[in-house]
């Protein structure tokens, strides 16, 4: 199954089940599609599976998440299927049947 993943607006579509953000590179699947600018904003169109962020402005997921940890930035997603964490944001879910914690943010969920 295909998602759309958009990474500062630039589309890819690909499975998207892993996504690395570290160091300002974003690699989706093992393939690097960092975008040309700092400040990074994922819209995940679809599930996915793992998402890890070192930093991020936003990641909005229009599906559900396995598991997904950023270290800044806020996080939107469906149903959280494992756990969403993050050390500085706001999470913004639907049900949750893992976890969801922030260190420093607020937790909204359905």
């Amino acid at each position: 199954m295909s998602n759309k993943i958009s990474i500062n607006g630039t589309t890819h579509i690909t499975s998207g089940r892993s996504i690395t953000v570290s160091n300002g590179k974003v690699i989706i699947d093992g393939k690097d599609v960092t975008p040309e600018t700092k400040e990074i904003s994922i819209l995940i169109e679809g599930d996915v599976e793992s998402l890890q962020a070192d930093a991020c402005d936003v990641i909005d997921v229009k599906g559900n998440v396995g598991k997904i940890i950023t270290q800044s930035g806020d996080v939107r997603c469906g149903e959280v299927g494992r756990s969403v964490t993050t050390m500085s944001g706001d999470v913004f879910c639907g049900g949750v049947s893992g976890g969801v914690t922030t260190m420093s943010g607020d937790i909204s969920h359905n």
